[in-house]
């Protein structure tokens, strides 16, 4: 669905507009959002990006992110407020508002306009209007498109350009992945041409590690990460005690589940991370084999077909039994795909 007439009717006049990404947030989600930010603020409106939680720090040089207020106790009061404030509140990169965990009864009861940007699968019905396409490889291209198409193309500067370059880039492994199509290469070609330097935004986002990140990265490569041969499968788990000893902050084990799809002969990987209060799954698959199938059907999840996540109520060790269970399902899927 693309009411992007509609979206340009509502934002023709300067507004109070809050922005919203979904929980830790990737750099399609901060892109999206603070590219858009800076094109709304051109346009003449009040605007606040709002993050239901903390992000990593290789997402920090993003233009804008000084302005972003990170939704926790000592923020709640003035988030509240601001959601309470905004006449419009843009929805991006996500489709179900339990992915904005504590401010979603905050975001579902606000008197705002809600309008959902977005390009995953199965959304809620929560907006009143929507730029929605699962065709569409980021969130940031969908932006490109909103602001092309409502003849503002002139207003992305570097910085904008920035933005969304940093989200259509991540969120197709840096062009590689299967959802890499030709309005992509030539969504990147135009945001290119505006004057950005593509190999420091690279460098900024993937080059940036911290010596600790990296200490865990070692420790799960050669401890944590197992192969199941039979299935085509590998896996990493993470206890709440190994991220503490690694000193792990938000962000760094992003990207581990790609090391165990890139074993010879995987084609699906999974990590669990306990995160106290649930655990997390990410699931990574080649071909037409579909983890968001997986992930909806068994952990209360979603996303793209070679990328999804989910989550579990269950123990550490009790996620693991049951992912495990649940292969022999997909077991002859999983042995056709080359």
């Amino acid at each position: 669905m693309q009411d992007i007439d509609a979206i340009g009717t509502l934002i023709g006049q300067p507004q109070t507009v809050l922005i919203t990404t979904h929980q830790n947030p990737d750099a399609d989600a901060m892109g999206s959002s603070l590219g858009l930010a800076g094109y709304l603020r051109k346009k003449g409106h009040h605007v606040t990006v709002v993050t239901p939680t903390d992000y990593g720090q290789n997402l920090h040089w993003l233009s804008g992110n000084e302005g972003v207020i990170d939704f926790n106790e000592k923020s709640r009061v003035q988030v509240t407020q601001l959601v309470a404030d905004a006449d419009v509140i843009f929805c991006l990169d996500f489709s179900a508002l339990d992915r904005i965990r504590d401010l979603a009864p905050l975001v579902r009861q606000a008197r705002a306009r809600k309008v959902m940007i977005d390009h995953h699968l199965e959304p809620e019905s929560f907006a009143d209007l929507q730029l929605w396409d699962t065709s569409a490889a980021a969130t940031a291209q969908l932006i490109f498109q909103l602001i092309t198409a409502l003849g503002d193309k002139e207003l992305i500067d570097v910085p904008i350009a920035e933005c969304l370059y940093a989200g259509l880039m991540t969120d197709t492994g840096s062009f590689r992945h299967g959802n890499t199509t030709g309005d992509v290469h030539r969504t990147a070609a135009e945001l290119l041409d505006i004057g950005i330097d593509v190999s420091s935004i690279h460098r900024r986002i993937f080059d940036n590690v911290s010596l600790d990140k990296f200490r865990l990265l070692g420790y799960v490569l050669n401890e944590k990460l197992k192969v199941l041969p039979q299935y085509k499968f590998a896996y990493i788990m993470l206890t709440d005690s190994e991220l503490k000893r690694y000193r792990s902050k938000t962000g760094d084990t992003e990207g581990m589940v790609n090391y165990a799809l890139a074993v010879e002969g995987v084609v699906m990987a999974a990590i669990l991370i306990d995160r106290v209060d649930e655990i997390r799954l990410s699931f990574r698959s080649v071909g037409d084999f579909s983890v968001r199938e997986l992930a909806s059907t068994h952990f209360n999840g979603g996303g793209h077909r070679n990328a999804a996540g989910g989550r579990s109520k269950l123990s550490l060790a009790e996620t693991e039994r049951r992912l495990l269970d649940v292969l022999p399902l997909y077991q002859q899927q999983l042995a056709e795909v080359v």
